[in-house]
């Protein structure tokens, strides 16, 4: 994912005009650094960028018979995900009531998880997908990777009255959650964000639905994999660790899946404290999670422009925490012969006892460039 300067250029050539129209300062221009990151978890520059990227696409938002600045609603929109609720300060700064900011948020909301396609994007390109898989196999070893797949939990409320409702909702934990199909790379960009669904759903029926899964196990993106935790079927596509691993070999790569798995996790440790409203988004209704889905994306976003804006999340307030083990169907799965051959394959080749002491650093360029040899 790369966007940094060339889209900030492009955002302010594309503004011109429309500075003029702004006029009034933001209503916290007169706020210093420290002040602005404590209430909004970004930097300055950070919030002028995604403020003049939402005013491209919404101009103003009305609200009853009144017209808002877009700097004052994507405030309270920011505010929100920062910390879970908007503070009566913000609001005040920005002339709204608390019954505004509902209808608010879910607005803004909606305008950023719409950024998605240019904010969050999956290697599409053959430079673009050598690129990545060669930081994975810097990192960890492991060749041919283009990012880490896991089910992102998001606690919610559901009414424990609805008896079949609230017990979609529960975890493998045993709390009510919604899940979203994440997939982030070796440097914790969100390369891709799907669905929003029940806690309960598992993980491999989130993947065999997605947009994202049907493009790889169609062979789409080349002879690449993604990493998956246990909660996922071996494929050609997703890669496993062993289950009972029978040799050193087989040991030292799960060691490696185990290094660049943890990635998702520090990834979405880190996205929660950024944005608080992530530990708590409020009530659900199954079938109608929109709203829902359109805040976890939009905070995906802003997660990543972000990292491009070298903008670093509070410091960590506890354990960081753990990803949800898998939920696995009772039913026994047949796995499929040719997955355990490719995946066997990729062990010899890369974790046997003369591999293991080897650089591997280097070699991603050539492993990953052949992988596309045929697209």
């Amino acid at each position: 994912m790369a966007f940094a300067l060339p889209v900030w250029f492009a955002v302010q050539d594309e503004l011109g005009q429309e500075e003029a129209d702004r006029g009034a300062l933001s209503p916290f221009h007169h706020l210093d650094d420290e002040a602005l990151f404590q209430m909004f978890h970004l930097s300055r520059t950070c919030i002028a960028f995604v403020t003049d990227s939402v005013r491209l696409r919404m101009k103003k938002l009305p609200l009853d018979t009144r017209s808002l600045s877009v700097d004052s609603v994507v405030m309270v929109a920011l505010n929100y995900y920062a910390h879970g609720a908007s503070s009566a300060a913000v609001l005040q700064r920005a002339g709204l009531s608390p019954a505004d900011s509902g209808s608010i948020i879910n607005t803004v909301s909606g305008v950023i998880a719409g950024m998605s396609d240019q904010f969050v994007s999956f290697p599409l390109t053959r430079h673009a997908r050598a690129s990545v898989a060669f930081r994975v196999e810097k990192l960890c070893g492991i060749p041919k990777v283009l990012g880490v797949l896991a089910p992102a939990h998001f606690k919610i409320r559901a009414s424990p009255y609805d008896k079949d409702t609230f017990r979609s909702f529960v975890n493998t934990l045993g709390y009510t959650s919604v899940v979203s199909q994440i997939i982030c790379d070796s440097d914790g960009n969100i390369l891709s964000v799907e669905k929003c669904s029940a806690g309960s759903t598992f993980e491999q029926d989130l993947w065999d639905s997605s947009f994202r899964g049907r493009e790889m196990e169609n062979e789409l993106h080349g002879s690449y994999w993604v990493i998956g935790g246990k909660g996922y079927h071996l494929s050609k596509h997703v890669l496993t660790p062993v289950s009972e691993p029978g040799n050193d070999s087989e040991a030292r790569f799960n060691e490696a899946h185990a290094k660049i798995y943890d990635v998702m996790r520090t990834t979405l440790g880190s996205m929660k404290r950024r944005f608080r409203c992530l530990m708590q988004l409020g009530f659900a209704q199954e079938g109608s999670l929109n709203n829902k889905s359109n805040i976890i994306k939009a905070c995906c976003v802003l997660h990543n422009i972000a990292i491009k804006f070298s903008v670093p999340p509070p410091p960590i307030a506890g354990k960081i925490e753990r990803l949800l083990p898998g939920k696995q169907h009772s039913a026994p799965v047949e796995v499929d012969p040719e997955a355990v051959k490719a995946r066997q394959k990729l062990i010899k080749e890369n974790f046997s006892a003369v591999c293991s002491g080897q650089d591997t650093s280097g070699s991603s360029s050539s492993s990953s460039s052949s992988a596309d040899e045929n697209l």
